[in-house]
């Protein structure tokens, strides 16, 4: 580590010796918690059980499991190493899960009980894995996670820098596959700078850790709080009941969210009356009607965003009221520029591709240096994303690229060329267009419009079930409508703006 250098385990150091005995981590279910310096303790022993078990500098580690004290463990253990986490979307379809960990071939990979099974079913995809540890007790071929607790207190010094690689979190997919975005160590604690100042985290705040570590804005939310001493309250899995009691008996004070989280919360504390008031910042994506009565029922704020996980989850940032309907203003240290095809800027008002220059721009896509070259020309980050900036320098975003339409339900990312991939798998369907469509629960929800091949009959449930067996089931339709003719352009591509506008209204 040089003498400009500073990483997410310079970063356990500095905790430890400031806020030593502090909570650092509690776990919910489990009713335990971890101080800062025994959470430096613990991963450094880790560290060394991983160090002893063949991980070096570079090496990546999968872990496939739901927020734990474990898997955050694992996070601190990696930046002592220098080595890489590749934490996999556990919603994610058997096939998918061994695709993502065998496109960036990690040494050992970690798994709670619940995913364990697949995992043994895939090992024979899984060729670069030596050695797989549960994320609990032992258990098949996986081993006990204590076990690498015993075998020092400290691992053998690595010189890690700011920009090496930290995480690798995988993207929707492209074509067909999704793309590990590559994040360094820089980019984390800069993700962290600027949730902390904009959201005015300190250490007096609880964050009510629901959204998982394997997403980029629940991780960045996790290590911001963890930034500045705060405390994080970890959720295995959201339940709004429990999450109404945490804010009212625990004092949890922040979080980050995609629908229906809030909503839902906010439907518990009518319910039951139960004291929220002390929920004081939520960000993330919302509708209008939610954020309004979040904010009049508490008081609160409610902090709006633009970014993705290429962006270490932020490039513009702000309070609702600021602008309500806005994405906020670009972030302190970020240069957010909208361009035309030609990459020539945009004046104020009109709609351009948004491009992004700073500390929070992704290392790249691993082993993808083509796409890479792509996504980077002319020195900023293509998103992919349109807005337009007003008078006043705020972003409205504008929707996607025709190179990169994009499906958000309840936050994820569903490109929806990989939906109709496997809808046209099915023997009855001759064509398919998917578009995203607003939807009361998830925001924006998955509508296929499908026309039969010709004398066929298929039912709405038949065919969403039928997806929802061969990839995650949050990429299934919720929405399907069959018809007669399906409009095409010139070139023979679907039109896909006509879809929408005839089939792509309220739910």
């Amino acid at each position: 580590m040089g003498l400009y250098d500073f990483t997410f385990y310079d970063l356990m150091n500095r905790n430890a010796a400031t806020y030593g005995p502090k909570d650092a981590w509690v776990e919910v279910e489990e009713n335990r918690a971890l101080s800062f310096s025994d959470y430096k303790k613990q991963a450094e022993q880790l560290a060394c059980g991983l160090q002893k078990s063949g991980i070096q500098k570079g090496d990546r580690i999968g872990v496939v499991g739901k927020n734990s004290l474990e898997f955050f463990l694992i996070y601190g253990a990696a930046a002592t190493l220098g080595a890489i986490v590749l934490p996999i979307n556990w919603r994610l379809s058997a096939d998918e899960v061994a695709y993502n960990l065998n496109d960036c071939t990690p040494k050992i990979v970690f798994a709670d009980k619940e995913f364990q099974e697949s995992i043994e079913e895939a090992k024979a995809q899984l060729p670069s894995v030596e050695k797989y540890f549960s994320l609990g007790p032992a258990g098949g071929m996986f081993s006990d996670f204590a076990s690498l607790l015993d075998q020092g207190d400290f691992p053998d010094p690595v010189d890690v820098a700011t920009e090496d690689g930290f995480v690798i979190i995988h993207t929707a997919a492209v074509a067909g596959r999704p793309r590990g975005a590559l994040l360094s160590h820089g980019n984390v604690l800069c993700a962290d700078m600027h949730l902390d100042y904009h959201c005015h985290i300190t250490p007096g705040d609880v964050h009510l850790n629901i959204l998982p570590l394997f997403h980029v804005g629940g991780l960045f939310m996790v290590t911001a709080t963890f930034h500045v001493g705060a405390t994080n309250l970890n959720v295995r899995k959201f339940d709004a009941k429990q999450a109404v009691s945490l804010i009212s008996e625990k004092g949890a004070t922040i979080l980050i969210e995609f629908p229906p989280i809030l909503s839902s919360i906010l439907e518990e504390h009518q319910k039951t009356g139960t004291d929220i008031s002390g929920l004081r910042a939520v960000a993330g994506l919302e509708s209008p009607e939610t954020i309004e009565k979040y904010q009049k029922l508490t008081g609160g704020t409610f902090y709006v965003l633009y970014g993705q996980t290429e962006t270490s989850c932020l490039a513009t940032f702000g309070a609702y009221n600021e602008k309500p309907g806005s994405a906020g203003r670009p972030l302190p240290l970020a240069d957010v520029r909208l361009v035309d095809p030609y990459d020539r800027p945009v004046p104020v008002g009109q709609v351009g591709e948004i491009t992004v220059k700073g500390p929070m721009v992704f290392k790249g896509y691993w082993n993808l240096p083509e796409d890479n070259a792509y996504t980077f020309r002319e020195g900023w980050h293509h998103t992919g994303d349109q807005g337009r900036f007003d008078e006043d320098g705020f972003l409205w975003y504008a929707g996607r690229m025709a190179e990169k339409e994009l499906i958000k339900p309840g936050g994820e990312n569903v490109y929806p060329a990989e939906v109709e991939k496997v809808i046209l798998e099915h023997p009855k369907v001759e064509e398919t267009v998917v578009i995203g469509v607003p939807d009361p629960k998830w925001k924006e929800g998955i509508k296929a419009v499908c026309r039969l091949k010709k004398g066929e009959t298929l039912s709405a449930q038949e065919l969403i079930d039928f997806v929802g067996e061969r990839i995650a089931r949050y990429k299934k339709p919720q929405y399907v409508e069959f018809v007669e003719d399906l409009p095409f352009l010139e070139d023979g591509s679907p039109d896909r703006a006509k879809v929408r506008e005839l089939y792509g209204g309220e739910a």
